[in-house]
């Protein structure tokens, strides 16, 4: 375990946070929020007091694998989110630092899940900074890292591969620095363009800003505390909604259309079962609760959005969707569990695993009934190997551990069993919101302080994909050898 070098890299992640905070503090000061001063400067010299040394005594051996990938992954993700939270904690908006804490990763992992009962309180400063969480948990700490840092070696794609989502993970092109700036490229665009058009819509600036950050981030931190329901606007409701569809596909797609390989991105077989799903739920829905309203393009539009909203695990809320009928409720469990796209800023288990799995399944079903049958499972055009078969399989396996165990923990604490599965679920695939006391609007200030560290452990854990938060929970991560 080369330690030096992972300290070295914690080191540039905590710097690079620190500059990255400096933009709520310009917030705060255009603002004239004086109180807001001292909260962001103490973090910001935290971050610098730790991470300058670190990152200047770089290491002879700058090897690293993916043992240590995972380890920077988890380590930078944690410190980053405990030293992210003391804004909220030194501010005194949020006085209890375990709540201040759970909202700052619940910002980072792009869940969304508050503990607020009243968002509207905050100063700009602090909102700017809890959907700019959104923003940059999005694509990734690692992947900004990446894009910043002057130079890189092929170890670093230990780090891409522990940070990125989904099963199968490529590069973009060869260099891998060049692969994180294309990403943020599109990233960025895709960000100013939700911003232009919501500005157009007449949103309030500064509502276009935090809100094209959380929707970009499909992360859902809303600053009014009806969420985007608060505008009433048909046309921001129909821009975020296809926005967040836009996050929540694969980014190597926009990178297919940017070469002009139409035809790649035509076949790309995740894509087009995201879409279906969306688009097949969203009439299921819209059939249900079309007698819950005045007319059918009404029952569409928040139909379309819920579905776009979850699926994609923004979790923005354009409708109380805990009074929707029971069948509604559970077609949205089922695409929380489900989620966007790999390679996309989404949570969820990822469309590609769920494909994977579907066609494991059909050929065990075929090799029971003809046992000399020769299958292969294919994506895309391209043949899975045994090697990612399994993989996704095993994750699946560690997936319902994990639910069901916290489940049970959660069950410990004070509320209904429907809260805590819809909360566990909402924490481990980063949606936000749940059913009942965890609904549309509701929060998580009334859990436990157990379910708060459970949920949180959820959240990273959904974030990152399980392993890197085993690796720094496991006793032989930490040997040397």
């Amino acid at each position: 375990m080369n330690f030096k070098m992972i300290f070295h890299i914690l080191g540039k992640i905590l710097y690079i946070t620190a500059i990255l905070m400096l933009l709520p503090l310009i917030v705060a000061i255009v603002y004239g929020e004086k109180e807001m001063y001292l909260p962001f400067i103490a973090p910001i010299l935290l971050f610098l007091a730790i991470g300058v040394p670190l990152e200047i005594f770089k290491p002879k051996n700058t090897l690293i694998f993916a043992k240590e990938g995972l380890m920077c992954v988890s380590l930078g993700w944690v410190v980053t989110s405990i030293i992210g939270a003391l804004p909220f904690y030194f501010s005194g908006y949020i006085p209890s630092f375990l709540d201040s804490l759970f909202e700052t990763v619940s910002g980072f992992t792009t869940t969304g899940a508050s503990i607020l009962e009243n968002v509207e309180i905050l100063p700009y400063s602090l909102l700017f900074w809890r959907s700019f969480t959104h923003w940059i948990g999005g694509m990734g700490v690692l992947v900004f890292l990446l894009a910043v840092i002057p130079k890189t070696d092929m170890s670093m794609m230990h780090l891409l591969r522990a940070e990125a989502p989904g099963p199968v993970v490529g590069k973009l092109v060869a260099k891998m620095r060049l692969s994180a700036r294309i990403l943020y490229g599109i990233y960025i665009l895709l960000t100013l363009f939700l911003i232009i058009f919501l500005v157009a819509g007449k949103m309030p600036f500064f509502d276009s800003v935090v809100t094209s950050f959380a929707t970009a981030g499909t992360g859902g931190f809303a600053i009014k505390n009806s969420s985007i329901a608060y505008y009433n606007s048909a046309y921001v409701e129909i821009v975020i909604s296809i926005f967040m569809i836009l996050f929540g596909v694969n980014f190597n797609i926009y990178y297919m259309l940017i070469l002009r390989n139409f035809k790649r991105a035509y076949k790309n077989e995740e894509l087009k079962w995201y879409l279906g799903i969306i688009v097949i739920t969203t009439i299921a829905v819209m059939i249900n609760i079309y007698s819950m309203y005045s007319n059918v393009s009404e029952a569409l539009r928040l139909s379309f959005f819920q579905v776009s909203s979850i699926i994609t695990t923004t979790g923005f809320t354009s409708e109380n969707f805990d009074l929707w009928p029971m069948f509604s409720k559970t077609a949205i469990l089922f695409l929380m569990v489900i989620g966007a796209s790999a390679g996309s800023t989404g949570g969820g288990i990822k469309v590609s695993r769920v494909i994977i799995l579907f066609k494991s399944i059909r050929n065990s079903i075929k090799k029971t009934i003809s046992p000399r049958s020769i299958t292969s499972i294919t994506l895309s055009g391209e043949i899975i190997d045994s090697k990612t078969e399994k993989s996704v399989l095993d994750y699946f396996v560690l997936y319902i551990i994990i639910a069901v165990s916290s489940i049970m923990l959660l069950s410990l604490g004070k509320h209904d069993g429907i809260t805590n599965i819809s909360a566990v679920l909402a924490c481990l695939n980063n949606i936000g919101p749940g059913l009942r006391v965890a609904g549309p609007l509701g929060n998580y200030s009334s859990f436990t302080a157990l379910s708060k560290i459970i949920l949180i452990i959820n959240m990273l854990i959904g974030r990152l994909e399980i392993y890197p938060i085993i690796a720094l929970m496991s006793p032989i991560t930490w040997k040397r050898r």
